[in-house]
């Protein structure tokens, strides 16, 4: 009898397990998402014009955006700027260099959640993310005044699939 008991709640195991997985991999074969750094939800996240609205009355704002990435480094992936749909963009560097996005993302739209705030970015950093960008030595050269703009510290981020045209 010891040994039905056994076999029974066996086979009960396995077969929770089993039922388990079979939603796991419905659920990843519906979400074409890619995530990095610390697991957000990309539900809720603000639009870039809500974003501009906001930072315009505070130096810092901790936020989750969702904007297209314009570009990418090339030689890591250890930054991104994001479009603000406004003629600028905002450079997201990731908590900690505690994580990277593909080199490849550029076009796709993302969504981060972090930290923004308005700075200024030196000449010397500028020059620096153009370097890692890919550009060309006169690129490079021609930047000789700091920028003012806005910076982002994601400990998250989500790159949605480019969609299919």
């Amino acid at each position: 009898m010891k040994k039905i008991a056994g076999i029974i709640i066996i086979i009960f195991f396995f077969s929770c397990a089993n039922e388990t997985n079979k939603e796991q991999e419905a659920t990843s074969k519906t979400d074409l998402n890619e995530y990095f750094g610390d697991t957000i939800n990309p539900a809720g996240a603000i639009t870039t014009s809500e974003f501009l609205s906001k930072i315009k009355e505070v130096d810092s704002l901790e936020v989750k955006l969702e904007a297209k990435i314009s570009e990418v480094c090339q030689k890591k992936g250890c930054w991104m700027d994001l479009d603000l749909e406004n003629g600028e963009t905002m450079t997201v560097r990731f908590k900690d260099y505690g994580f990277f996005v593909p080199k490849n993302a550029d076009g796709r739209m993302a969504v981060v959640e972090g930290w923004a705030k308005k700075d200024t970015t030196t000449v010397e950093l500028l020059r620096h993310y153009a370097e890692d960008a890919g550009k060309s030595k006169e690129e490079v050269e021609a930047i000789t005044e700091p920028e003012i703009g806005y910076s982002f510290e994601a400990h998250g981020v989500v790159i949605k699939p480019k969609p299919v045209e």
